[in-house]
C-alpha cells in the first residue's frame, strides 16, 4: 500500500481535499487516516490560528499529529520526525492508508524520507541569535552565515537564517544546501506525492477568506492566551501570531500570501511530484484526480 502525500500552499484547501479523498477511498474498502505535517498544528490551543482540522472535520477523517504539544514547548523537526514516522509505520502495519497532509516542507520531508536532521542547540545560543535578528534584522545577520549557506538562503528568510546561524555557532554542520533536491530518492515507503496548485488570484482570495474566518473564530484570543502562558519561540513563529498580537489582520493576510509563494516555489522544485491544478474545481473533483493518479 502506498502512502498518499498532499502538499500545497496555505489556503489551497488541503484538508477539504483530504476529506473528500478519504470518502472515495472508503468506497473502495479502504480505511484512511490523515497525518498532519505542519510545523504549527502540533500545538494545542492554536488550532484556529494554524488551520488545524476542526472537530467536525476530524469526525469525517481521523487526523494525527495535531495538538500533541503545549504552546510553551519548543518543537523541532527531529522530534516531529520520530512521532510522524511512527504513526505512518503503524498505519501501514494495520493496512490503513496514510494521507500525509503537509504545508511545511521540512516536516513533510522529515515524515516521509530518511533525512539527516540536526539536534536542537543550547537555549542561550538560540536566544542570542533571536535577539540579534530582532535588533539588526535578518538581512544584516544573513551576512554572518558561511558563504555556501548564505547563497542557499534568502536574506529575508528569518527562520532558516536563525536555524543555520544557531547550528554554526554551536559548532554543528548545517544540513547540505541541496538536501531537499533529491530527498524523494530516500522515501521510507512507496509514496504518491501530490502537489495542489491554484490560480494566483483565486489563492489570494482563498487566503483572505481563510484569515477572516480565523479571526471571526477567535484566533486572536488563542494568541493572547498562548502569549500569557509563555508561548515558545517555535509556537510564536506561527504566521499571524505576532500580527494578531498587534491587531493587524491585513498584515496577517500579507504574511500568509508571502508564505504561500514560498511554498509554491518549494513544491515546484520537488522531485517526482504530480501537480494538480484545482483552479475552478471543487474538492470532490480534485479527489477524483488524486485517485486516478493513485491507480495510474
Amino acid at each position: 500500500m502506498r502512502v498518499l502525500a498532499l502538499f500545497g500552499p496555505t489556503g489551497v484547501g488541503k484538508t477539504d481535499v483530504a476529506i473528500a479523498l478519504a470518502d472515495q477511498l472508503r468506497e473502495r474498502g479502504e480505511d484512511p487516516v490523515a497525518v498532519s505535517c505542519d510545523a504549527l498544528q502540533v500545538y494545542r490551543g492554536l488550532e484556529v490560528l494554524t488551520g488545524a482540522a476542526s472537530a467536525e472535520e476530524r469526525d469525517r477523517l481521523e487526523h494525527r499529529m495535531q495538538g500533541i504539544a503545549h504552546a510553551t514547548e519548543e518543537f523541532s523537526a527531529g522530534r516531529f520526525a520520530e512521532h510522524a514516522r511512527g504513526e505512518i509505520d503503524s498505519l501501514l502495519d494495520d493496512r490503513r492508508r496514510p494521507i500525509v497532509v503537509g504545508g511545511t516542507g521540512l516536516y513533510l520531508r522529515a515524515a516521509l524520507a530518511d533525512l539527516e536532521l540536526r539536534p536542537p542547540v543550547a537555549p542561550e545560543i538560540r536566544e542570542a541569535v533571536e535577539r540579534e535578528i530582532a535588533e539588526r534584522g535578518p538581512e544584516a545577520v544573513h551576512t554572518e552565515l558561511e558563504p555556501d549557506d548564505a547563497a542557499a538562503i534568502h536574506p529575508n528568510d528569518r527562520k532558516r537564517i536563525a536555524r543555520t546561524l544557531e547550528l554554526q555557532r554551536a559548532g554543528l554542520e548545517p544540513p547540505p544546501a541541496a538536501a531537499g533536491v533529491l530527498w524523494t530518492a530516500r522515501l521510507r515507503h512507496p509514496t504518491l506525492l501530490i502537489g495542489l496548485t491554484v490560480d494566483r488570484d483565486e489563492l489570494a482570495l482563498r487566503i483572505d477568506v481563510r484569515v477572516d474566518r480565523m479571526v471571526a473564530a477567535g484566533a486572536a484570543d488563542e494568541v493572547r492566551r498562548a502569549m500569557a502562558a509563555g508561548a515558545s519561540r517555535t509556537a510564536r513563529s506561527a504566521i499571524g501570531f505576532e500580527e494578531l498580537l498587534d491587531g493587524d489582520v491585513e498584515a496577517m493576510k500579507r504574511a500568509q500570501r508571502a508564505y504561500s509563494k514560498r511554498q509554491l516555489t518549494w513544491m515546484r522544485r520537488m522531485e517526482g511530484v504530480r501537480l494538480i491544478d484545482r483552479t475552478g474545481r471543487d474538492d470532490d473533483d480534485v479527489a477524483v484526480a488524486v485517485v486516478a493518479a493513485l491507480d495510474a
